[in-house]
């Protein structure tokens, strides 16, 4: 057992390509981001962990854990399919590394929220001598039933001639599967993920949920589109729609068929603010109409309308502005928004966009389209900006890496 508090830390993420119930479910997106993604951010936010492999025997995931910042071990066949348990792709990374890390975290992108703190509280309880593993757990109130092989139900755990408040029952504990720390010695030594002495991590029951089927993907996408807000976005560029984004979803029309907008003083002053610190910036509307020119020019930034693809023209946009997809924001209230929403790191939208839109963003803004939400946009901007250029030196780049073998 380790009692270093500053022992060294790897999280291994097991990624298979061949997933039976959602196909290349690792990929899916909840709150605009790929579960994968999700694992690897809360990973690299907690402070003890200094690297992050993913092992994977697909491409699409290879690429997906590299452009994130994860090291990748290729997963050989025979530990790829149904049956291979994840102790031997755990084994199997470790096999492959110079150097051991003295605790091995064990994450699964099948649980979708990761708490860095809880993560880390799990971490220092293993790495403080308190336990050889501590995994997570959410409190489960309920009465268990079971049926025996005629069909008839018995109580689990309780006595059915009794049913106590919610308050005055003990609570069992259930496994979310997000992450299990481990003494690396030992869990070579067992070769299992539960030995020695065990504690539980405690979890929130929000944080409980494994996705397995598409309604746990739906119920997880509907929960994160109602989490709390982000404090800063640090991004190279803000994509946004026009209408219902720069303007409330309506227009004005004349008795000689000439339209009107209303348009917000504050997002002008937000687009000023923006190309003073460098951002690209870029209005895309499936609208023809003379106002969407009108605004653009009068904001001094790019304008693209009339657009029946928008994914198409976005994706040539940043191809040639040199930029990062995952460093780019696009701002949407409707359906149309949302193949060009899937491409960049950072959708978003405006606090009256359809649920659908909404299903599919990594953050909604308080503000409505037209109300301001482009400037409440340009802050989180700003402020995310602000935020990582204080930050450049955080522990998990200054931290001596595991050595990981490149494939």
């Amino acid at each position: 057992m380790s009692t270093n508090s500053e022992a060294k830390t790897l999280a291994i993420i097991p990624a298979r390509g061949g997933s039976k119930g959602i196909p290349l479910k690792n990929l899916r997106k909840i709150g605009g981001q790929t579960l994968l993604a999700r694992a690897i951010e809360s990973a690299f936010a907690t402070p003890s962990v200094i690297d992050v492999v993913v092992s994977t025997d697909h491409p699409d995931i290879k690429a997906e854990a590299l452009a994130h910042g994860a090291k990748v071990i290729d997963r050989p066949a025979e530990i790829a399919g149904d049956t291979a348990s994840s102790e031997s792709v755990l084994l199997h990374v470790l096999g492959t590394l110079d150097v051991l890390p003295q605790i091995t975290v064990f994450i699964q992108c099948t649980s979708p929220v990761i708490d860095p703190a809880n993560l880390q509280e799990a971490i220092t309880t293993v790495a403080g001598g308190a336990a050889d593993v501590s995994f997570s757990v959410v409190p489960d109130h309920g009465f268990h039933w079971g049926c025996d092989e005629t069909g008839s139900a018995h109580a689990i755990g309780h006595d059915e001639t009794r049913r106590p408040r919610r308050q005055d029952r003990e609570p069992r504990f259930r496994e979310t599967g997000a992450f299990y720390v481990m003494d690396t010695a030992g869990f070579l030594e067992a070769e299992h993920r539960f030995f020695g002495s065990l504690a539980l991590a405690q979890v929130p029951e929000e944080h409980g949920i494994d996705i397995d089927t598409e309604a746990d993907l739906e119920l997880a996408q509907w929960r994160a589109s109602r989490t709390a807000p982000v404090h800063g976005l640090d991004v190279d560029a803000l994509v946004t729609d026009f209408d219902g984004v720069h303007t409330e979803d309506t227009a004005y029309l004349s008795q000689d068929g000439t339209e009107s907008v209303c348009v917000s003083r504050s997002d002008g002053m937000g687009v000023s603010m923006l190309k003073k610190a460098g951002i690209h910036l870029m209005i895309l509307s499936s609208e023809t109409n003379p106002v969407v020119s009108a605004r653009a020019a009068k904001l001094g930034i790019e304008a693209a309308q009339g657009i029946g693809d928008k994914a198409s023209v976005l994706r040539r946009w940043i191809s040639e502005h040199g930029l990062d997809p995952a460093r780019v924001a696009y701002l949407g209230n409707d359906v149309n928004d949302l193949p060009a929403m899937d491409l960049v790191g950072w959708p978003l939208t405006v606090a009256d966009a359809r649920e659908p839109v909404h299903a599919a963003s990594r953050h909604r803004l308080t503000a409505r389209g037209g109300h301001g939400a482009v400037r409440e946009t340009a802050e989180l901007i700003l402020a995310g900006r602000s935020t990582a250029s204080r930050n450049t030196a955080t522990y998990a780049r200054t931290a001596e890496p595991v050595p990981v073998p490149v494939p």
